[in-house]
């Protein structure tokens, strides 16, 4: 399949494109930094493309089967919009160009807004800084929902760099603790976009067996 990446300058954005390539896909990658994207692979090409500029984003869309957005920002005190503006603009030149498959990495942080009866995960969701990111994720999902495409909304928990793909645990509903190494949540965001998928489902990617050895990781906020 031809997969375009978006975010792909990002560290689970690497991933994406790393293991769609073994898996005998070709990638465009969307990045706004493309002498530094580390791929010489002739199964990757390289796009630079501002998710805001829905021209831009229109323009690299044609030719692909299926798309791949692992958008992220960093906290901020100021109001974010890259989520939910960048995907609007996917979808539009998606439906444009009759493409139909959309994965998009989201958070399980989320549930904290849903389920405020857990209180201290919601303090900590809105944290100074990173309440407008969370708010835009919410947004985008919004976007996603109503777009009408095969859509599949993947939620990991606390992102943690280590290891190859393990046995991960892909459901409906999150674990209890919800660490994800960004190997799995790589491979489970290309397996949907390649196979069968959940077509319209969220979904939560955890690393459970691990959980115990990344209790001490440090927390990134970037995708």
């Amino acid at each position: 399949m031809k997969l375009v990446v978006f975010g792909a300058h990002s560290p689970t954005g690497h991933l994406v494109t790393a293991t769609a390539v073994a898996a005998g896909h070709t990638v465009t990658a969307i990045t706004g930094r493309p002498a530094e994207f580390p791929f010489s692979d002739r199964g990757v090409q390289v796009a630079d493309a501002d998710l805001m500029d829905a021209d831009a984003v229109d323009w690299v869309m044609w030719g692909h089967d299926a798309v791949v957005s692992v958008i992220g920002a960093p906290p901020s005190g100021r109001p974010v919009t890259v989520h939910s503006q960048g995907v609007y603009n996917i979808v539009k030149a998606m439906v444009n160009h009759g493409l139909r498959r959309l994965v998009c990495a989201s958070s399980a942080g989320l549930d904290a807004v849903d389920q405020p009866r857990r209180g201290r995960l919601r303090r900590r969701a809105f944290l100074p800084g990173r309440r407008a990111v969370h708010e835009d994720v919410l947004r985008m999902e919004n976007v996603v929902r109503e777009s009408g495409l095969d859509w599949t909304l993947v939620r990991p928990g606390r992102l943690v760099s280590r290891g190859d793909v393990t046995d991960y645990r892909l459901a409906t509903h999150a674990a209890p603790r919800r660490f994800t190494s960004r190997a799995d949540l790589a491979h489970a965001l290309v397996r949907e976009a390649t196979g069968s998928g959940r077509v319209r489902e969220t979904v939560y990617v955890t690393t459970g067996h691990l959980a115990a050895t990344f209790r001490s990781a440090p927390r990134n906020c970037d995708t």
